[in-house]
């Protein structure tokens, strides 16, 4: 009898701490690790870093998470760039998503504290930043300044391909012709 209560104890324990880590938010690597990860990786691989800070809630970041994973534009983009994707801006008490650990933090450090989703930076191998999504007021982006997201309208698009001639050099006529015809094509759905 004590060896069936004590088994219905672990049972029930056992039970508890299920339903305690099932309603807990998930745990993220830092942006330290995802940082430190993704320097070595590009260090490595002779690429520049494409950093992307996103919210699980928002649609121009899925937007630009399928143009990332396209067949024809994710080779490219993975030609050049490794990717480091932060989440930041959850909502709180979400119990499916959480901010990763230090993230709101580096986007601060990125002059990217009031940005909108996703802000873009993209980094030398050492992390050093080349350029961010910030569209110069030059190319009358709507508003004029501000953080392109998902490029999606001729000037955020304009802007982007700025983007990766400046952190892609290397990027051929018909890559860039590949990506911005994605681009244009899609536009905001």
């Amino acid at each position: 009898m004590a060896s069936d209560m004590k088994s219905t104890l672990l049972l029930l324990a056992a039970v508890f701490a299920l339903g305690l880590s099932a309603s807990a938010q998930p745990t993220l690597p830092s942006a330290d690790a995802v940082m430190t990860q993704a320097k070595t990786r590009a260090a490595a691989e002779h690429k520049n870093i494409l950093l992307v800070f996103s919210a699980s809630w928002c649609g121009p970041c899925k937007m630009f998470e399928a143009f990332l994973d396209d067949p024809k534009a994710g080779p490219i983009m993975n030609k050049f760039f490794v990717t480091a994707r932060l989440d930041v801006g959850e909502k709180p008490g979400d119990k499916l998503h959480a901010d990763s650990p230090g993230a709101e933090a580096l986007r601060a450090s990125l002059n990217g504290a009031e940005a909108g989703y996703p802000f873009l930076v993209m980094l030398d191998p050492a992390g050093k930043p080349i350029v961010n999504s910030f569209c110069p007021a030059s190319l009358k982006c709507d508003p004029a300044g501000e953080n392109i997201g998902y490029p999606a309208t001729p000037p955020e698009i304009a802007w982007f391909m700025q983007m990766l001639r400046q952190a892609a050099p290397a990027l051929l006529p018909k890559e860039a012709d590949t990506l911005q015809t994605w681009l244009s094509q899609r536009g905001r759905s």
